[in-house]
């Protein structure tokens, strides 16, 4: 088992077109089981930075290495069942399918994955394993998505990205749109489930009071320098 689920080295990119946004990363780096708070506003660079940790753009220089793979290595198709491999994801939207029931849609990323599969033993049991830590109500799994209250449908994107233990998980503002109380009850859930995965955690946010419960908080200038091209 590699100490590091994440390693950045001398990382730069550049989106296309002369008043492309440019980021670069000298280094980075996540330990196992580490968890990690990112602080930056909107426009700082999260979103790129996120794209490369999850291999859906590639560093133009530099490495990006993943729980010992290095994603430079691979070509986009290749990085893309990586990523549903051993990278679990929970997005600010959720990007749940409304009309697809809470099993099918806790399960889809096993569907791109099949070691990942393999993990989870017995993937229904461990759906409905993860739907019972999280909170969410007895017969969940066979109700559409769509039907349920934002909060619930926010713990059915946390058991997706759960499911199968992938060693990241990276979590794009997941309680921006919560108050604090439910912002540290989602969390409480949140941390006990990533520490029984034994997966590395790393968050960005650019809300600063959540940085308790993290074991470091890194402010996102403090290891990025971006560059806005001119038209």
């Amino acid at each position: 088992m590699t100490e590091l689920a994440l390693s950045m080295t001398d990382v730069s990119y550049a989106w296309p077109g002369r008043g492309g946004f440019a980021i670069s990363c000298p280094t980075f780096e996540i330990g196992h089981a580490e968890s990690v708070l990112l602080l930056g506003e909107s426009g700082s660079g999260k979103s790129t930075l996120l794209s490369l940790v999850c291999g859906i753009v590639a560093a133009q220089s530099g490495s990006v290495v993943v729980d010992g793979t290095d994603l430079g290595a691979m070509r986009a198709g290749r990085r893309d069942r990586f990523r549903a491999d051993r990278i679990g994801v929970i997005f600010q939207q959720f990007n749940l399918l409304p009309y697809a029931r809470v099993a099918d849609n806790i399960l889809l990323p096993l569907r791109f994955a099949p070691a990942r599969k393999a993990r989870a033993n017995d993937p229904l049991n461990e759906a409905a394993r993860l739907c019972r830590a999280l909170g969410l109500p007895d017969g969940v799994l066979s109700q559409p998505s769509g039907s349920l209250s934002v909060g619930q449908q926010q713990r059915v994107a946390v058991a997706r990205a759960l499911i199968g233990s992938p060693p990241l998980i990276v979590a794009d503002e997941p309680t921006s749109a919560l108050d604090a109380a439910t912002q540290d009850s989602f969390l409480s859930l949140l941390f006990d489930q990533t520490n029984r995965a034994k997966s590395s955690l790393l968050m960005v946010s650019h809300d600063e009071r959540l940085g308790e419960r993290f074991d470091r908080v890194i402010n996102l200038q403090d290891i990025v320098t971006t560059h806005r091209g001119t038209a």
